[in-house]
């Protein structure tokens, strides 16, 4: 039978030992195992080990594997079930041994969704502009289920979602200070929906945030865009121009009245 013949200490891991067995044709190196796993067994030297119970202390030393990873990846901040599964997986440790370790992570509450969830929230609505919608599909994505996902939500409020939608909005007006007021709302929009805002936060937004856009700013961002206009039709003459600049300025959202007035002012320079 199999029989253990030397234990050595490695040298780069010394909670991990080397074990050497002797299978009939002399000394040979069989397996590693953690320091755990060989008192768990006494193994020890002379020791005879069957089929049976070799394959019991590769298993249990793929669970201990397993566990030590784990660890060190929830050392540096909390993961969720799905994070630490597909790390120990990208480990290429067995799928038993992972199930056995995640199991063992949440009953000693190193591993919870449900506290995970509620702190991921929380620093989001503290720390940055992401709309509800967002939040809620960065947890899906890290494997959250839908329930815990719904009942974390709830801390991000409809008055702190309208509230960030309207200082966003205010914000990136100023980017925007060259467009007219319609094509500013309409770019304003899009960009709370890219950050995760829905609908009703993004009507509110609009509606109740100050874009400073007094007449004398709509009349600079007419003139700003005139100039480009005109670079593009000044070549031009007579109806023929008046009709193309009204057109280009009636598709930056400028309206009539205003346009006719900035055309005015050309033909008076």
């Amino acid at each position: 039978m199999p029989t253990v013949t030397k234990i050595t200490t490695q040298k780069r891991d010394t909670g991990r030992y080397n074990i050497y067995m002797d299978f009939g044709k002399g000394e040979e190196y069989a397996f590693s195992a953690d320091e755990s796993v060989i008192v768990k067994f006494r193994l020890k030297k002379g020791m005879e080990l069957d089929e049976f119970l070799l394959a019991e202390v590769g298993y249990h030393d793929e669970i201990r594997k397993a566990y030590n990873n784990a660890i060190n990846y929830l050392a540096y901040k909390m993961r969720t079930e799905k994070e630490v599964y597909s790390y120990l997986k990208e480990k290429k440790l067995e799928e038993a041994a992972i199930s056995e370790v995640i199991i063992r992570l949440k009953e000693q509450g190193y591993l919870n969704d449900a506290e995970y969830a509620d702190a991921y929230v929380r620093t989001q609505i503290s720390t940055t502009n992401k709309g509800a919608y967002v939040v809620r599909m960065e947890l899906k994505e890290r494997g959250v289920a839908e329930v815990l996902i719904d009942n974390a939500m709830e801390q991000y409020t409809q008055e702190q979602q309208f509230e960030k939608a309207t200082l966003l909005a205010e914000k990136y007006a100023k980017k925007y200070s060259s467009e007219s007021e319609k094509v500013l709302k309409q770019k304003l929009d899009a960009m709370l929906r890219r950050k995760g805002y829905q609908t009703d936060a993004i009507q509110f937004a609009l509606s109740e945030a100050d874009f400073g856009r007094e007449e004398e700013v709509e009349l600079e961002a007419i003139r700003a865009q005139g100039e480009k206009a005109h670079r593009k039709h000044g070549k031009l003459i007579g109806h023929a121009y008046q009709q193309k600049m009204k057109e280009t300025l009636f598709r930056k959202g400028f309206p009539i009245d205003l346009i006719e007035r900035y055309l005015e002012s050309r033909q008076e320079e």
